[in-house]
């Protein structure tokens, strides 16, 4: 009797125990982003999703004790919302996600640190009951520690709260019409959109990593300046003694004793004599890696791929790549794939990659930082990054509430720090059709993230993109910026387009000394008809060739973007200027949302192909 009432306490034991506890896995598959520190796993399986409860207790329950039942598996990353295209779907609501897994190493010298390389937008970390983290933002990555939270032996539980509905103060804001319908530039997908990695900590790590080059006169050295932050998160002080290495070089940045919890920057310079220069035609990448170490052994190593190329402006303000003035040629991309929304894989990304270069684009923008896998891809296939947070379109009237613009600041700053090792970004954009007048809190916003923007890397110019008015085509605070980009739709939205040479000519005028590129221009297209009527494929093949005709008679012009390559989901209401628009779909590609050419496609391709970008010399030199 007692031996069956000790296997019936045992089985209510382990039935109490957390959903495949006893099976949770160990993480091993590596990352798929290569630069950053190593040490690196992605968390990938075993993760499971449920709708919030709508119940403030039962949700508070849910942190410590997520119910067993009405999970659906998922793979990370997801969108929930990726086929759900109602209001609400736009709007947004609470999802929960869960997963079980052990740890690679039980060492109790090892700490261990998990990183969400983007949630959108709210998102809220628990890991075996206890809360461990937060942070608001859809695309940019944030890191928790799991210090005083895992379990070294058993399983442990993450749990993790998305909440992706937004307020008007937001990046990108929430908005909505007169007739109280919901707006944006795109779809609010919803969920943990991007890869969550697991990181082994040995007492030291990095904190920040910078390579910034520095080339000289054609075949002349190159310098490469070295900058490292390195944390100690081990249980006593350290001396730590950092190394670099470039292409085989080895460089010594210093050595330091670092407190307990504290932090030391390292530094130093690297001089390459014939430097294999990275240009978008020949996109050569220097192997890079760092090495933290203390007591005679490597605690933290950090790899990277660094191209040797400089970003620049004349005189004239015309932007230079390695010294040559260039005449880009670009589209808009969205992150943004049928029955996926922004939870994109490898495939995608190599597709959309393939899609740019294809249609003889060089320059490539969104209205946020990409993955960093893309980025990545887009450093080894040599194209360029115009690199956007999402301050999109936020009524000035919101910028003044309090601490509206040091939150939008500080998304600079953190997409900054997050790729400015990447050769293929040349623009840091403060964001997208703010008031071209700057007044009152824009202007306090664009000062302070500009002077942030250089002082973390000097190495680039700063821009942003604007609506083109001829009215405000002088706003004398446009100078504030190195790089103006102009979102011209004359013609579309309104006026005409006989209002665009004008407008161009008016801005380069007025802002001597500015780099100026058209970062927006386009129209809508979804069926045959006449040319005259808008909306239709004959329409914005017209539209195109007209307005790429006036934009080839500005030598000037540093490049032109058309927005956008491929068509993409954006409001419930949208219209787009369509007099028969299909909502919610944006209709401007000249790809289709499955990827079919419209008959635009042609003629983007001729133009952009028949120009020569970036003079370049020959492959490896």
């Amino acid at each position: 009797m007692r031996r069956a009432a000790g296997a019936i306490l045992l089985a209510v034991v382990v039935a109490a125990l957390p959903a495949t506890a006893r099976a949770a896995p160990v993480p091993s598959q590596p990352p798929l982003i290569h630069d950053g520190p190593t040490g690196r796993v992605l968390l990938s399986a075993g993760w499971r999703r449920r709708m919030d409860p709508r119940d403030a207790g039962l949700a508070a329950h849910w942190e410590r004790r997520p119910p067993r039942t009405g999970w659906t598996p998922v793979r990370i990353p997801d969108a929930w919302n990726a086929t759900d295209f109602t209001q609400q779907g736009f709007i947004g609501e609470p999802v929960w996600y869960r997963t079980d897994f052990r740890l690679p190493s039980s060492s109790p010298s090892l700490g261990w640190r998990l990183r969400f390389e983007a949630v959108n937008y709210h998102a809220t970390v628990w890991l075996n009951g206890k809360r461990i983290g937060e942070h608001a933002g859809g695309y940019l990555p944030f890191e928790v520690d799991l210090a005083h939270a895992a379990r070294r032996i058993r399983a442990n539980r993450l749990v993790v709260r998305v909440d992706n509905r937004r307020l008007p103060t937001d990046f990108p804001p929430s908005s909505y019409s007169n007739a109280d319908e919901p707006g944006g530039g795109w779809w609010n997908w919803g969920g943990i959109v991007r890869e969550v990695e697991l990181r082994r900590v040995n007492g030291l790590y990095f904190d920040e990593v910078q390579v910034t080059p520095r080339l000289g006169c054609g075949g002349c050295p190159a310098t490469v300046r070295f900058h490292a932050v390195v944390r100690n998160a081990g249980a006593d002080a350290a001396r730590a003694k950092v190394t670099a290495t470039i292409g085989g070089r080895s460089v010594r940045l210093g050595a330091a004793r670092i407190r307990r919890g504290a932090i030391h920057a390292f530094s130093g310079t690297a001089r390459i004599p014939r430097p294999h220069v990275w240009w978008p035609s020949d996109p050569y990448l220097y192997p890079t890696g760092l090495t933290a170490s203390a007591g005679g052994s490597a605690r933290a190593t950090y790899r990277l791929h660094t191209g040797l190329r400089t970003v620049g402006r004349a005189g004239d303000g015309h932007l230079l790549v390695n010294g040559v003035p260039v005449q880009l040629r670009g589209v808009a991309v969205h992150e943004d794939a049928p029955g996926k929304g922004a939870a994109l894989d490898d495939a995608d990304r190599a597709q959309l990659a393939a899609e740019v270069k294809q249609v003889g684009a060089t320059l490539v923008r969104a209205h946020y930082p990409l993955h960093p896998a893309f980025e990545e891809l887009a450093d080894r296939e040599g194209l360029l990054l115009w690199s956007e947070v999402p301050v999109y379109r936020l009524v000035t009237g919101f910028m003044e509430v309090p601490g509206v613009v040091g939150a939008a600041v500080d998304e600079v700053r953190q997409n900054v720090l997050a790729n400015r090792n990447h050769a293929s970004v040349i623009v840091w954009s403060l964001g997208n059709e703010l008031d071209e007048t700057f007044p009152g809190a824009i202007n306090r916003y664009v000062t302070a993230a500009t002077r942030v923007a250089h002082a973390l890397d000097g190495s680039r110019p700063v821009g942003m993109a604007i609506e083109a008015h001829r009215q405000t085509a002088c706003s004398p605070r446009l100078n504030a910026l190195d790089v103006i980009g102009a979102n011209e739709y004359f013609g579309w939205y309104g006026g005409s387009s006989g209002d665009l040479s004008p407008y161009l000519d008016e801005l380069h005028a007025c802002h001597p000394g500015k780099a100026i590129i058209v970062t927006e221009f386009g129209a809508e297209a979804n069926r045959d008809g006449p040319v005259e009527q808008k909306g239709t494929y004959q329409f914005q093949q017209a539209f195109i060739a007209t307005h790429l005709a006036v934009m080839a008679g500005k030598p000037w012009l540093s490049g032109v973007d058309y927005w956008t390559l491929r068509e993409f989901v954006c409001a419930p209401g949208w219209t787009g200027g369509n007099p028969l628009p299909q909502p919610p779909m944006h209709q401007k590609g000249v790809l289709s949302y499955q990827g079919q050419p419209k008959p635009a496609y042609a003629t983007l391709q001729a133009a952009y192909r028949s120009v020569v970008q970036i003079p370049g010399p020959a492959p490896g030199t």
